[in-house]
C-alpha cells in the first residue's frame, strides 16, 4: 500500500520546511531584514547563482523523493508533490513559530526566484501547496485502488493553461520590466499582487487536478 508511505513522506517534507526555514532565519538576521520586500540586501553577484542553485538543489530533492518512494510514474509524481505541498506549507508554519512571521496569510513574500522572481501574499503559494498535497493524496489513494489517472488533450490543455496564468499572477512585475539584468531583477520592488489573474489561474488548475484525481469519477 503506497497510501501508507504518506506519512513518512510528509514527516520527511515537515523536517526539511524546518531546515529551510532556519536558514531564513539566519539570512535575517545577518542582513537585518525585518520586511522582505523593503529591506532587500546589497546585490551579490557572487551569491545570485548561488540561491538559484539552492533553488534548483530544492525541487530536485522533491522528485528524487518521488521517484525513490513510488513505484509507477503516477505515484512518483503524486509523492513529488505532496512533498511539496507538505513542505511549503510547514515552511510558514516554522518561521511563524521562530520568529513570528508572517504577521498574517496575506502578509507578502518573495517566493521564488526562478526564472524571474516571484513574490506573493503568504496565502497565494499556501492554497497551490494545499492543493498538491489533496491531488497527490487522492493519486497515491487511487493508484492503491488500481485507478490509473489519465490525462486527456482537454485536461493538459487546461491544466497547463491554469499554472501558466498563475505563474504570470506572481511574476507580473518582473515580466513588465523585461529585457533586465539580473542586478535589476534582484532589486524589483513589486506592487500591488493581482488578484483577479491569480484566483482564475487557481480555479483552472484546481479544476484540472481534482476532475483527474477525484475518486468517484474515474472507473
Amino acid at each position: 500500500m503506497q497510501a501508507k508511505k504518506l506519512w513518512w513522506v510528509g514527516l520527511f517534507a515537515i523536517a526539511m520546511a524546518y531546515v529551510e526555514s532556519t536558514v531564513v532565519v539566519y539570512i535575517r538576521r545577518i542582513y537585518g531584514i525585518s520586511d522582505l520586500l523593503l529591506d532587500i540586501p546589497p546585490f551579490d553577484p557572487a551569491i545570485v547563482p548561488i540561491e538559484v542553485g539552492r533553488e534548483l538543489a530544492t525541487l530536485v530533492m522533491f522528485m528524487a523523493m518521488g521517484w525513490a518512494i513510488g513505484r509507477t510514474l503516477q505515484t512518483r509524481i503524486s509523492f513529488a508533490f505532496f512533498t511539496f505541498g507538505i513542505w511549503d506549507i510547514f515552511y510558514y508554519i516554522w518561521l511563524r513559530v521562530f520568529i513570528g512571521w508572517p504577521n498574517s496569510l496575506f502578509s507578502p513574500d518573495i517566493l521564488f526566484l526562478i526564472p524571474l522572481p516571484w513574490w506573493g501574499p503568504v496565502i497565494a503559494p499556501v492554497l497551490i501547496a494545499c492543493l498538491m498535497v489533496v491531488g497527490g493524496v487522492l493519486a497515491v489513494i487511487s493508484e492503491d485502488k488500481g485507478r490509473k489517472i489519465k490525462f486527456f488533450i482537454s485536461d493538459w490543455t487546461t491544466l497547463i493553461a491554469g499554472v501558466l496564468i498563475l505563474l504570470y499572477s506572481f511574476m507580473e512585475d518582473a515580466i513588465a520590466i523585461m529585457p533586465a539584468n539580473v542586478e535589476t531583477l534582484a532589486q524589483l520592488r513589486p506592487t500591488s499582487f493581482n488578484w483577479p489573474i491569480y484566483i482564475l489561474g487557481l480555479v483552472i488548475t484546481g479544476y484540472a487536478v481534482l476532475h483527474a484525481t477525484w475518486p468517484y469519477k474515474q472507473k
